[in-house]
């Protein structure tokens, strides 16, 4: 498990952005956010996505800062 969760993580952390409130943004519970965030689970490639999304619209510097720590700079 890993590279998500840790993007996610260092995401919320950075930008002061809550499980709860990620959670409430994409429509799911957040124990579904706390497996993420804690690497017992790694969303689906749809979900990434659906994450980078949800974050853009609490805050697009995040959401930049999410799909780069995942990405990598692969897409620079």
């Amino acid at each position: 498990m890993g590279k998500a969760g840790k993007a996610l993580r260092q995401t919320l952390e950075t930008y002061g952005i809550s499980q709860n409130k990620l959670a409430v943004t994409l429509g799911v519970d957040r124990s579904m956010i706390f497996k993420w965030y804690h690497e017992q689970r790694d969303p689906t490639a749809e979900t990434v996505v659906q994450i980078a999304e949800a974050l853009k619209g609490l805050n697009p510097e995040a959401a930049a800062e999410f799909i780069r720590l995942y990405v990598g700079d692969f897409l620079l």
